[in-house]
């Protein structure tokens, strides 16, 4: 087959310059380059992308190769039906590694229509490295590069307020531009930079926080052949999301004019405030795999789908979502209902094997964050305890003893946190493996035995959970939570 590139696909048209992305990675052009391809098509939009490799190695080779040119498959299920999708995406111009060709990289601050910085370098990436200078051709963080680009570009157009940038950072941390702004002005302080570029910064340029959400495995290297027997060119650069998309920005109706995005299908929210979708998505989706992960594996279960196929752990799971979760949420009840759906729906998706093991990473961390909330929240709105999310609290402890049925479980954390457990899990005095663990201010920062019954009912759940194992040992819970704390 002949190799994709634009001459091969018959794709010569040479889009300008919008945007400037740092990040060359899988999300990236499943993502963002997919979302402005739909805003190319569907509104008109005609942008093209320029893509800088944030680090020292990277893909940028390859994306020229093929003159920016790749094909995204997109999997998943909606509504109980199977969709599979792949679209040629188009609006790459150029990628350039700023290791290699710093003044090209520069040259990008004076693109006549340039609007957009997108960015997506890892959690990490948002970093503050104090040895950077202006004088480096490139520094190494990102936000120092950016302040570099952004420098030139205020001093090109001589502070011109309509050539300022809007930026949209798509890390996940929350309160990403937030954080990446304060960097960069600690860049300006650092550098001398005059005041009047960093009026400009502050008051013509706009930075806008963000959550986005689609799960990327990236390049299919196990299903490589039925991916490249759907092709008639031979692509290198093939990646693989699933079908749910969700892109939350925070702005106003001057963003909403700049991006279009409601001329579109696609599930992009411009919102004033964005921290309601983020603990929806944290709380729900993430907080029901964390939740999850140890009384399913301690079923027997491995996979996400397995859980929410299998007629007792996806019931667990579907009433602690509906029934649980949700109730803590001071959202549109219809629109959480919806999203529930849509998670559970992801869950399913066939075509994505997501191993319980993978998610079990820090899982007590994980759990402080994703799932405590919701049920000390359910605590404070009923008055008596989440019998689902209380039950998936007691597994998680047991998940932490290390093994089950002679069978080694697959704890990944932090050094101190396994000695803990080791220590504790030496007793079978199950009410102080319960009170030491719930009291334990390092791992959720309060004294969780002060919840009413909590204490009691983890106790409960443990004993059951050794002596019937989880279905059984559920069932029994069930009965006995009402009696220790049906009020609290």
């Amino acid at each position: 087959m002949e190799k994709l590139n634009r001459v091969s696909s018959g794709l010569s048209e040479k889009l300008p310059i919008k945007i400037v992305q740092f990040g060359e990675g899988n999300f990236l052009r499943a993502f963002v380059e997919y979302a402005f391809q739909k805003l190319n098509q569907e509104a008109g939009f005609n942008a093209g992308i320029a893509v800088v490799q944030p680090i020292d190695r990277g893909l940028v080779n390859m994306i020229n190769a093929q003159d920016g040119l790749y094909t995204l498959f997109m999997k998943g299920v909606k509504k109980g039906e199977e969709i599979q999708e792949k679209e040629l995406i188009s609006n790459i111009v150029k990628a350039i590694d700023p290791y290699a060709s710093f003044q090209e990289y520069l040259a990008l601050a004076r693109e006549e229509e340039l609007a957009f910085i997108i960015s997506n370098t890892t959690e990490a990436g948002i970093e503050y490295i104090e040895s950077d200078q202006l004088s480096m051709q490139p520094p190494v963080s990102f936000p120092a590069k950016l302040t570099v680009l952004l420098y030139e570009r205020f001093k090109h157009f001589k502070g011109a307020a309509d050539k300022a940038l809007t930026i949209i950072p798509c890390e996940l941390i929350n309160y990403n531009s937030d954080t990446l702004k304060e960097i960069i002005l600690k860049y300006c302080a650092d550098w001398k930079l005059e005041n009047e570029f960093v009026f400009w910064l502050t008051t013509s340029c706009s930075f806008h926080n963000t959550l986005v959400d689609r799960i990327v495995p990236g390049y299919p290297k196990d299903q490589i052949e039925e991916y490249n027997s759907q092709l008639d060119y031979k692509d290198d650069l093939i990646v693989s999301a699933e079908s749910f998309f969700l892109w939350v920005i925070e702005g106003d109706d001057k963003l909403k004019a700049k991006l279009p995005f409601e001329k579109t299908a696609l599930d992009v929210k411009i919102v004033a405030d964005m921290q309601p979708y983020r603990t929806r998505k944290v709380r729900i989706l993430n907080g029901a795999h964390t939740a999850m992960v140890p009384f399913s594996m301690l079923y027997g279960n491995e996979t996400v789908k397995e859980t929410v196929d299998n007629a007792f752990t996806g019931d667990f799971v579907n009433k602690a979502v509906f029934e649980e979760i949700n109730e803590t949420l001071n959202m549109d009840k219809a629109e959480l209902a919806s999203f529930s759906e849509e998670i559970l729906d992801r869950f399913r998706n066939p075509f994505i094997k997501h191993l319980l093991s993978s998610i079990a990473l820090n899982s007590i961390s994980k759990f402080k964050v994703r799932v405590l909330p919701s049920l000390t929240g359910y605590v404070d709105i009923h008055q008596k305890l989440p019998v689902h999310l209380t039950f998936a609290f007691a597994a998680l402890i047991r998940f932490y003893k290390g093994s089950w049925k002679g069978e080694v479980l697959p704890i990944n954390d932090s050094e101190d946190i396994v000695s803990f457990f080791e220590s504790l899990w030496k007793s079978d005095d199950y009410e102080k493996i319960a009170r030491l663990t719930l009291q334990n201010k390092s791992f959720w920062d309060e004294d969780l035995t002060l919840v009413p019954g909590l204490t009691k009912a983890i106790t409960a759940a443990l004993e059951e959970i050794d002596a019937n194992g989880i279905e059984n040992g559920f069932t029994n819970f069930q009965k006995q939570i009402n009696n220790i704390t049906q009020k609290v």
